[in-house]
């Protein structure tokens, strides 16, 4: 749909009740106007933990209901579940979603970075003030998924966490690494490193934070 900047954007997102089919690309219903910097394999599912939109209500006093921020998936914690959020995600975790021949596997592979499109699409309710730049530094704004197993997802399906590789390599980390601006030791970032689904931008970031010797 128009946008600012006389630009198309897909960022606005609606709730569905019908089932929806994913591919290797994500969604098959869901779009990207921005192809260059939205989509493709290693970003084929954007998932915002809910808390992000509890944290921004409170942080400039407004009332932004999920969707608003172009996420294409949201999940809801029951009876003692643990919320999935970015510090309770870790890279290279494999999350099904559904039960069956059908169901969906979904690997982390990278964080969501905001971009300017968050600021032209809530800021001027918030006095226009950066909140790209202040969810940047909380490090809150979800996160990709490369589909590992097609499938098709649903309202209300279960999620089950299947498979993950590197406990230590939770999302919240990473953005504290990668915003601290002091270097970082060599021990610290070199299991990030071998880390092999790692996107390459996030891969490179961490490797200009080492320490040098």
């Amino acid at each position: 749909m128009p946008f600012t900047r006389e630009q198309l954007s897909a960022i606005n997102k609606i709730p569905i009740q019908a089932p929806v089919a994913v591919n290797y690309l994500g969604l098959v219903s869901d779009e990207q106007a921005d192809r260059r910097h939205h989509g493709g394999h290693l970003k084929a599912v954007h998932q915002m933990p809910t808390t992000t939109y509890d944290k921004l209500n409170a942080e400039f006093d407004l009332k932004l209901a999920a969707g608003l921020l172009g996420e294409n998936l949201i999940t809801t914690a029951v009876s003692d579940a643990v919320d999935m959020s970015e510090s309770t995600v870790c890279i290279g975790d494999i999350y099904q979603y559904g039960d069956g021949d059908d169901c969906v596997q979904l690997r982390i592979v990278q964080p969501r970075r905001p971009c300017y499109k968050i600021n032209d699409q809530i800021g001027p309710m918030a006095s226009n003030r950066n909140i790209a730049a202040w969810i940047t530094s909380q490090g809150i704004a979800g996160w990709y998924f490369q589909v590992v197993k097609e499938g098709v997802i649903n309202q209300g399906m279960p999620v089950y966490l299947i498979k993950r590789p590197y406990p230590f390599a939770n999302l919240q980390t990473l953005w504290q690494l990668t915003n601290q601006k002091q270097p970082v030791s060599a021990d610290v970032i070199e299991p990030w490193l071998a880390i092999d689904c790692l996107e390459d931008s996030w891969r490179k970031a961490l490797a200009k934070k080492i320490k040098q010797t």
